[in-house]
């Protein structure tokens, strides 16, 4: 116990003191991690040698990991995900799988008698890191962007992929249809014992425990860890189970609540986790280094193929299909426990394992610098891609004489009044304009690289141009020159490779005389953005105030509910392309 102690000690010591490194090197906090695992464990410096310290340190991270993972998954919402999200994660998983079989089977790894590198690769280069991903969209604030959607919702199927192969993977040796029945029983069994309990048992004693945050917290532990426990009695592992029991709870009352109270103690355990993994990479081989590269280039290369693939065949446009594949181009966290799965079951060599470990901190680092660039990776692969006769969605319609709105095929001449850029603000006016004064939407242009805003507004016969428009060639070729009335509605927060200011000083060079509407974040940005050229500045939470007031008023005059039925009325009547 005193040696636990010791170790954790100088885990936290040193991920902290590299953390420190990595925060103002802007490297990756993962790889300070990993280096610090190393640097002090037995291929290290050697200062932490207990295999059994560095096995509880891994199994207590990875599952507070995985609880938390299975928190933040909404089967909810992958039902309504639509098709989109479930082709591209079934496009991904099984050509991925396919791919990885083949290709790791053709340079000569084991697939039988016993040995099954080749599987247990094909399977680990199939999953992306949610760890990663999730981190970097967060900071990146992309999550709620339909490349981050996408990528979010590939992300919980791979989840979900990676419980069924662990729920057969002890029957490798003996793969007979009756024995993956029972592991898949045991499974459903775990299952139903977790959401029969979540349903009918936790929301009577979280109820009681609601005001007290210290029983919230002690009461989410008991749950991982309980049916944790009952996974290792059905023979499965307490990291499935940690997974099970975050699912339970992902559409339970106090989900969110709980998360809050869960996150500080899953950073310290996701930290444990990979410093522990950092001291079992040993210090490679050249033939284990040979191997490592040869995974991340796979994995890399099968990512793009299998991901962009169905994205593009399905009509997402090149920038939607391919944010995702590149947000997804790493091996996951998932991957690791697959890995050593197989090694505590002999069913993969070490020098594999060892050399899959590897991969993970290859693609860890460059993934992160990957996915903190992409907007401009894409826009550079683009030109190319279309140069191979790969078409975006402002081709969609050449040939085709006159699109929805009447306009000769292509772009047509651009409108009096040009939206640029189209998020829920512009949803919003469009639905007024269609209300109050339909004629005008003849008058509009929106420009817009959404590949859902392109479609729904060309199938309702507005003018709508695929492009980005924080491209200065895009604004040019759309004939933004010629426009009286222009409009910035997407916050800064959401803009790419661009912000507002800059945005209107580009519009106000091309075009000297037309009326720019633009949107301020911050009080701080109005006289920027007037500087800029801008002729108004819409400041939402001004609006937001004087709406929040008119409650405060009803609220007081007793006419709270007149007020809400008023605002009822108000939505059942919106036809929004942006809900």
């Amino acid at each position: 116990m005193h040696e636990l102690i010791r170790d954790i000690t100088l885990c936290i010591l040193f991920a902290w003191g590299l953390g420190l490194l990595a925060h103002f090197s802007r490297q990756p906090l993962i790889l300070a991690y990993l280096i610090a695992g190393f640097f002090i464990g037995p291929f290290g410096t050697g200062w932490v040698k207990s295999q059994e310290s560095i096995s509880v340190i891994s199994e207590l991270g990875l599952i507070f990991m995985l609880f938390m993972i299975g928190l933040e998954i909404d089967l909810k919402k992958i039902v309504r995900a639509g098709k989109v999200i479930l082709f591209a994660a079934g496009g991904q998983l099984l050509g991925g799988c396919l791919l990885g079989i083949l290709f790791f089977a053709g340079i000569g790894l084991a697939i039988g008698d016993g040995k099954f590198d080749a599987l247990y690769l094909c399977v680990a280069c199939a999953l992306s890191s949610t760890v990663i991903i999730v981190k970097v969209l967060y900071e990146k604030r992309e999550l709620d962007t339909l490349p981050g959607r996408i990528t979010l919702g590939v992300l919980v199927l791979q989840d979900i992929f990676a419980i069924l192969f662990l729920a057969v993977q002890p029957s490798l040796d003996n793969l007979q249809i009756g024995v993956v029945l029972l592991s898949v029983a045991r499974v459903a069994v775990l299952v139903v014992t977790a959401l029969a309990l979540s349903r009918y048992v936790l929301p009577r004693l979280f109820h009681q425990i609601a005001r007290r945050p210290e029983l919230v917290l002690l009461g989410a532990l008991a749950w991982c860890f309980l049916i944790g426990e009952i996974a290792e009695r059905l023979h499965l592992s307490r990291e499935m189970g940690s997974l099970v029991a975050g699912v339970s709870l992902s559409t339970f009352p106090y989900a969110l609540d709980v998360t809050a109270k869960v996150t500080t103690l899953r950073d310290f355990f996701i930290t444990l986790f990979f410093v522990a993994l950092g001291m079992t990479i040993p210090i490679p081989g050249l033939s284990v280094i040979g191997l490592a590269f040869v995974i991340a280039a796979f994995t890399v290369a099968s990512r793009l193929l299998t991901t962009f693939t169905p994205l593009y065949l399905m009509k997402q446009g090149l920038r939607a299909s391919l944010l995702p594949a590149i947000n997804l181009a790493q091996i996951s966290e998932f991957s690791l426990v697959v890995i050593q799965t197989g090694v505590a079951a002999n069913h993969i060599a070490t020098e594999t394992a060892s050399a899959a470990s590897f991969a993970f901190v290859v693609l860890a680092v460059l993934s992160t610098f990957a996915m903190g660039r992409s907007d401009r990776i894409v826009r550079g692969l683009i030109g190319p891609l279309k140069r191979i006769g790969l078409r975006d969605l402002d081709h969609a319609r050449e040939g085709e004489g006159t699109d929805e709105g009447g306009h000769e095929g292509g772009h047509g001449e651009i409108r009096r009044i040009v939206l640029l850029g189209f998020f829920r603000s512009a949803s919003a006016l469009l639905n007024q304009i269609e209300r109050q004064n339909q004629s005008l939407l003849e008058q509009i242009s929106v420009i817009d690289f959404n590949p859902v805003v392109f479609r729904t507004l060309s199938d309702r016969g507005l003018h709508v141009i695929y492009g980005d428009v924080s491209n200065v060639d895009t604004l040019v070729h759309a004939g933004i020159g010629k426009a009286e009335i222009i409009i910035l509605s997407v916050p800064d927060f959401l803009l790419v490779g661009v912000s507002n200011e800059k945005l209107v000083r580009h519009v106000r060079t091309l075009n000297p005389t037309a009326r720019i509407v633009a949107t301020a974040d911050l009080l701080a940005d109005v006289d920027d953005l007037y500087a800029a050229g801008a002729n108004y500045v819409t400041v939402t939470r001004i609006s937001d105030a004087g709406e929040l007031y008119a409650v405060i008023e009803a609220a007081d005059a007793g006419l709270l509910d007149d007020k809400r039925a008023a605002m009822d009325a108000q939505l059942s009547e919106r036809r929004e392309v942006l809900p």
